[in-house]
């Protein structure tokens, strides 16, 4: 068992053998005394994206490159670049945590976009409440109210039911939000417009949205820079980025009417019953799931790849990377607070990968 420490508690991460199953058939990819298995592979890559993964893909392509000597340059400059990047075919792969649009699959440049997830992750709410200890509790309505700029008071009476600490606490409420396009942002507005009618019609889900109130920031990173150092502030970001700031972070109430805290295994729950019924195209959203113990504001996060790769090369090294990602990877996800992919999922990522083409023919070449 393996706990970190946020702000206000403490997020307990269980990894325990049988939990998460990750599936271990098909081809592989080995190394031989650290020198790359393949000759035939490209020995770079780049890809641009989301920041949610980011401190899981520095650590992923850091271990990587020690075992292969294939060089991954990654840069996170948010999911919307991270589309842009991979439909105008500037990059290797694209990186995101909302999925691309019927139209933006349509306008890309280089034919067929697949989506291949990589894993699980938390959208969580921070703040920054000096002098207040209890950890703080928010519903559908009073969050969606303090993005709408509708509760605008820590002791709106909305929010000191939950929180009967909060009820002295007259200061205004700073709302940082995010400046760029984002798939952080895709899951937490998807999450509003899933739980709030007035969000649904006035704002709406995307990468990009006009936010109705806030500073707006750039990265997850940004986000949390600003709620550190904006006392009574609020804002939302990839879990890993709150711990790594020492910043509160609150408890969602979830569609079972149960408050619950962002960590592996509820994020896990919020992913159970979607293996199963995932669409075949595996994008999918996992806000505000069922179940008891689901983590409501819960999200994939993809890379993007072209089905036909013209380069053999760099098709060969990224399905590669792209098969040690799902599979011997995903080992390094609960460390950094990241839920690693499910049986299921993973067996329908290997199904995209594997239909990667070069020439006409299979691109990835097993060990």
């Amino acid at each position: 068992m393996k706990a970190l420490r946020t702000g206000q508690g403490i997020v307990v991460l269980l990894v325990l053998s049988g939990v998460f199953l990750l599936a271990g058939c098909g081809p592989s990819v080995t190394t031989s005394s650290g020198e790359p298995s393949r000759p035939d592979e490209a020995k770079t890559l780049t890809g641009a994206g989301a920041t949610f993964p980011a401190v899981l893909y520095t650590k992923w392509f850091s271990e990587y490159e020690k075992q292969t000597k294939v060089q991954v340059n990654y840069q996170a400059i948010g999911s919307g670049g991270g589309i842009k990047s991979i439909s105008d075919q500037t990059v290797d792969f694209g990186a995101s945590d909302g999925p691309m649009t019927d139209e933006q699959l349509k306008a890309a440049k280089g034919g067929e976009i697949l989506h291949i997830p990589m894993a699980l992750g938390a959208v969580v709410v921070t703040y920054n409440i000096p002098g207040v200890t209890d950890v703080l509790k928010l519903t559908p309505e009073t969050l969606s109210g303090i993005y709408l700029g509708e509760v605008t008071k820590w002791n709106d009476p909305k929010l000191v039911a939950d929180n009967p600490s909060l009820a002295k606490f007259d200061k205004d409420i700073v709302v940082v939000h995010r400046s760029d396009g984002s798939g952080t942002s895709y899951i937490f507005t998807d999450y509003l417009s899933s739980v709030s009618a007035a969000w649904k019609q006035k704002v709406g889900l995307g990468t990009s949205v006009n936010w109705p109130v806030g500073l707006g920031a750039k990265g997850n990173e940004g986000v949390s820079g600003e709620v550190k150092q904006n006392p009574n502030s609020i804002g939302y970001v990839e879990l890993i980025y709150a711990l790594q700031n020492k910043l509160g972070v609150s408890l969602i109430k979830n569609k079972a009417g149960n408050f619950v805290e962002p960590k592996i295994e509820t994020v896990t729950a919020a992913a159970a019953a979607v293996a199963d019924t995932i669409a075949p195209d595996l994008r999918a959203s996992l806000v505000n799931a069922a179940g008891a113990n689901a983590y409501p504001i819960s999200g994939l996060t993809w890379q993007l790849a072209y089905r036909e790769m013209p380069d053999k090369a760099k098709a060969v090294a990224l399905t590669r990377l792209m098969w040690w990602e799902i599979h011997e990877g995903q080992k390094y996800c609960a460390d950094l607070a990241y839920a690693p992919l499910p049986e299921g999922i993973v067996k329908k990522a290997e199904e995209k990968i594997l239909s990667i083409t070069t020439g006409g023919q299979q691109a990835f070449p097993g060990s």
